[in-house]
């Protein structure tokens, strides 16, 4: 990994829809960059945009690689607590939609 989980810098979050029942977040991870630490409050669907790798940082501080192929969405429930990590060296996205 070129990149050290110390050393990120926050990734790009442009929120598109916000209102009483959605939320939805564009998240553009370029190399080196996280989302920081979180705890979702909602539960919610992740929709991959553009393809690679990102690593998760779960709450024991234990990492996971998960592969991320555009169109093939995933939901979670809330309560999730992790930091989200580009530790590679292409950019990675995806919509976040949070089900208020």
């Amino acid at each position: 990994m070129p990149y050290k989980i110390e050393d990120l810098k926050p990734c790009i979050a442009a929120v598109q829809v916000d209102n009483e029942r959605v939320k939805v977040t564009r998240y553009t991870f370029p190399p080196g960059t996280d989302t920081g630490w979180h705890t979702h409050g909602h539960d919610y669907v992740v929709v991959p945009t553009r393809a690679g790798t990102l690593t998760i940082i779960d709450k024991d501080g234990s990492t996971r690689d998960v592969d991320y192929v555009p169109s093939e969405s995933y939901f979670r429930t809330l309560g999730a607590e992790h930091d989200v990590a580009n530790l590679s060296d292409n950019t990675v996205e995806f919509v976040e939609i949070e089900l208020k």
